[in-house]
């Protein structure tokens, strides 16, 4: 049986698999959505979902974690990554 890694979501912190989960990675001061869940940098995973990312949203979660302002542009990305 293959080991299924496990990741905690930032704002829910539930332990899931890393496929039900969202990266999102700080790398040379520019934050981006990873799709490949291997890119370089400060990374944090957010639950696929639209509450969740609502509320890091609101609540900017994602400012705390990266010690930096997150553009709007980005939580549009997440959303986009939903469908």
């Amino acid at each position: 049986m293959k080991k299924i890694p496990m990741r905690m979501c930032i704002v829910t912190r539930e332990k899931l698999p890393k496929k039900d989960l969202i990266r999102i990675v700080k790398y040379e001061n520019q934050i981006s959505v990873d799709e490949t869940g291997k890119q370089n940098g400060k990374g944090c995973y957010l639950k696929k979902d639209l509450a969740v990312i609502e509320l890091a949203k609101k609540r900017k979660i994602l400012n705390g974690v990266f010690a930096t302002e997150v553009d709007e542009n980005i939580y549009e990305e997440l959303k986009s990554k939903l469908n």
